[in-house]
């Protein structure tokens, strides 16, 4: 690993990728700053050879001329390697097409790399790339393979702050096989900073650098601040602060169902409904849909009318909200902070982090559909051939009702208890603490 660079999970599959005798131009698919870019660097340093392009810059012009002329991959090799003075061959060169939602040839020519030219290696990516692929609906289906980048799990924080020992014996641990109070000690204080600090690339490597909490808030606000610059790009024709007043209360309404009239905006119902697709194109927010959970697969039987939503990032959402940082650090708990919202978010942001990243990350609840009866459950997942309720608690206490209603109605093996507490179980519940969150959507 070269110096600065901070290890992601998605490195190994990037690798395997490489190296695969059966391999697709590759698109790497995700929000803005979540740190695309740099694990492509980092790959491109196996190859002899490595074209970057970024089609939002004015120097790839002549890069966009070319993929407007060509379809076919032959010739647009041929002049790329003139241009930028790199050879181009096959098992040698990465080439690799950044920001390529601003050339929609680019985007299209894809197909033919694979069909022409599949001994290329060939990896595109985009922090607003799903706006175009809604204008390419079928552009290279089956031709082409997908990756799905996040920020930071906890497990890649702990690492990045070379606390490997420490995530090697998380990643052993169960409910079966606890770990020590002391060990358990030590994750709950780490995922406290981990939960303000966030999961951004750039916060991370600035917090790796030199510990400061205060300069990884002012990071924050670029971030907040780069995500408004992005909302004149969104080419549908809702206002920019109309975006913001929606993201604005999709933060407010973290950890309740996303109630449109409580939207302070002048936009009719059309326009903020338009707005949250938007918000989530660009990967900014996560759907929460409610299941029934009769049967696998969930998304089976969701209700796309009865939505919570979830921001990217913890550290974006605490920032936002101007939460009292240095006090959350010296209570070293959760309880008091938005009525136990936050690490809900975290335990979400956690199950879409530890998904198949080969396929878009899909989130569910459960509510009872009974009028007058209340029961809500925060996450329902699979696990083998299992449906499992999820519980959050943000300190180490708080009624399972709604849960121990969920069992009995859908005859459930188990369910699972988020919390503050270590690794444990009682009766038919398994107790995972919230630093674990990502164990549990991985059949560990």
């Amino acid at each position: 690993m070269s110096q600065g660079y901070l290890h992601r999970k998605i490195d190994k599959d990037l690798k395997a990728w490489k190296e695969s005798k059966q391999r697709k131009p590759l698109l790497l698919r995700g929000a803005r700053q979540v740190g695309k870019s740099s694990s492509v660097r980092e790959l491109s340093k196996q190859f002899d050879y490595f074209i970057e392009i970024n089609f939002d810059k004015e120097e790839s012009k002549d890069a966009k001329i070319i993929f407007e002329r060509h379809s076919s991959p032959k010739p647009i090799c041929n002049e790329l390697s003139v241009i930028y003075a790199i050879p181009i061959e096959a098992g040698r060169t990465l080439l690799f097409l950044d920001e390529i939602q601003s050339c929609l040839p680019a985007i299209s020519a894809l197909r033919y790399f694979y069909e022409e030219f599949p001994e290329l290696h060939v990896i595109a990516a985009g922090s607003l790339l799903e706006f175009a692929l809604q204008e390419l609906p079928s552009f290279g289906v089956g031709r082409i393979r997908s990756m799905y980048m996040y920020p930071f799990s906890f497990e890649e924080y702990l690492r990045a702050i070379q606390l490997n020992i420490l995530a090697d014996r998380l990643q052993n641990a169960s409910p079966e096989y606890p770990l020590s109070e002391v060990i358990h000690n030590k994750c709950l204080q780490q995922l406290v900073e981990f939960i303000l600090i966030g999961g951004m690339p750039e916060v991370v490597s600035t917090y790796v650098r030199n510990g400061s909490l205060l300069e990884c808030q002012q990071i924050l606000d670029d971030l907040i601040i780069s995500f408004y610059a992005d909302f004149s790009k969104y080419k549908e024709r809702v206002p920019t602060s109309r975006l913001r007043d929606v993201f604005s209360s999709v933060i407010m309404q973290a950890g309740s169902k996303f109630t449109y009239s409580k939207v302070l905006t002048e936009a009719n119902h059309g326009q903020i409904k338009q707005s949250v697709s938007l918000l989530e194109l660009a990967g900014l927010i996560y759907p929460i849909t409610h299941t029934s959970s009769n049967g696998i697969p969930l998304a089976a039987e969701t209700n796309p009318k009865h939505r919570k939503y979830l921001i990217l990032d913890t550290g974006i959402y605490q920032r936002f909200l101007r939460l009292e940082v240095a006090q959350i650090l010296l209570d070293g708990s959760l309880t008091q902070i938005n009525k136990g919202a936050l690490a809900e978010m975290f335990v979400g942001t956690e199950l879409v982090k530890s998904q198949n990243n080969r396929l878009p990350a899909e989130l569910h609840y459960w509510q009872r559909e009974k009028p007058g009866s209340l029961a809500e459950v925060d996450y329902v997942v699979q696990r083998n051939a299992a449906i499992v309720p999820v519980e959050v608690k943000a300190g180490t206490k708080g009624s399972m009702q709604s849960m121990f209603q969920f069992m009995s109605e859908k005859n459930s093996a188990y369910g699972i208890r988020c919390s503050m507490e270590n690794f444990g179980e009682f009766q038919n519940i398994k107790i995972y603490p919230l630093y674990a969150a990502g164990k549990i959507g991985n059949n560990s």
